[in-house]
Order: structure tokens, then C-alpha cells, then sequence
């Protein structure tokens, strides 16, 4: 049992100290997963990995008791980075295609192999689009966009077989590449 999990579990044993200690134990790794996010944003830019890390582990404070392992902590995390980013897009009128302010993100090689970004808020409604074909899907690709997280991770996480993963991932993509543009 790693670290991460040993913390989670005296964090629903009710110890108080184990949130701060949680926090301290993840956040180089949070902190790298939001820096990914922002190598491709402009250097001006109002929002800071750093930000992003604190905002999204605010809104995950709500669903301690929720988190069952280290995969699963960093599948919340995904989801919460998800959630702050596209609420910042929004806020700073980003929600028109090219506007002024709009985030972009360097889309996975395997989505647009020229390594092209795409506008936030375009990513979120691809993404939101293949939701509603099919979640799990959706959630594999928000796992590795904003997750981080690896094919056997997100198995885990979602509790599915490694080889279900490699399947949706590869059906994901086409889909995505289709949405965004790279097909």
C-alpha cells in the first residue's frame, strides 16, 4: 500500500492532519500535471498552474471520504483541473472560438499528431459530445488529458480491464481527432 493510500485511509478514520499531509505528499505530481496544461498557454496568462492546483484541490475537498486510493485521488484531481479550467475559460469570455483570452491545450499526439493545441472550451465540448455517446470513453480521455494517468491507471480507476482501456482509448480518439479537427 502506497503512501497516498495510507494517508486516504486516516483521512476517513477522521484524522486531521492527514488532509494537510495529503496535500503536501501530491503536490509536486498535481503541480506537474497543471504545468503540462499551461505549456502551451500564453505567459501572461491569469490563471497559474500553481492556482490551478490550489483551486481544483479546493473543490475536491468536498469528496474526501470518496477517495479510495492514490488512482483515484488523481482521478478527482483530473476532473476538478477539468472543472476549474473550463469555469476560468468561461469567466474570461472564452466560450466564442477564438475570442480574446481563450485557453488552448496542446492536444495528445495520438488525438492530432501534428501536436497542434485546440481551444479549451472546443476540447470540453468534444469531450462532452463523446460523453453522451459514450461515458467511459469520455472519462479515458479526460484521464489522460488532464489526468495524467496511464492505460493501467485508469483501468484501475475505472475498474475495467487493461484491455478495455486500450479499446476505448483507440475508439476515443478517432472520435476526438473527428471532433477536433485532426482526421
Amino acid at each position: 500500500m502506497g503512501d497516498v493510500t495510507r494517508i486516504l485511509e486516516r483521512l476517513r478514520g477522521g484524522e486531521p492532519e492527514a488532509a494537510g499531509r495529503l496535500f503536501d505528499l501530491c503536490y509536486a505530481e498535481l503541480r506537474g500535471l497543471a504545468g503540462g496544461v499551461f505549456r502551451s498557454q500564453k505567459k501572461d496568462h491569469t490563471l497559474s498552474p500553481t492556482a490551478l492546483v490550489h483551486e481544483a484541490y479546493l473543490k475536491m475537498t468536498g469528496a474526501e471520504g470518496e477517495w479510495k486510493d492514490r488512482v483515484h485521488f488523481f482521478a478527482v484531481a483530473a476532473r476538478a483541473m477539468r472543472q476549474v479550467l473550463i469555469n476560468h475559460a468561461r469567466d474570461k469570455g472564452a466560450l466564442k472560438r477564438g475570442g480574446p483570452g481563450g485557453m488552448r491545450v496542446t492536444i495528445s499526439d495520438a488525438v492530432a499528431p501534428d501536436g497542434r493545441e485546440a481551444d479549451l472550451v472546443a476540447v470540453h465540448e468534444a469531450l462532452e459530445d463523446l460523453q453522451h455517446l459514450d461515458e467511459r470513453q469520455a472519462r479515458i480521455a479526460e484521464l489522460k488529458f488532464f489526468g495524467g494517468l496511464e492505460n493501467q491507471e485508469i483501468a484501475e480507476a475505472l475498474g475495467v480491464s487493461l484491455r478495455t482501456v486500450e479499446l476505448d482509448w483507440k475508439m476515443a480518439k478517432e472520435t476526438l481527432a473527428g471532433k477536433l479537427g485532426g482526421s
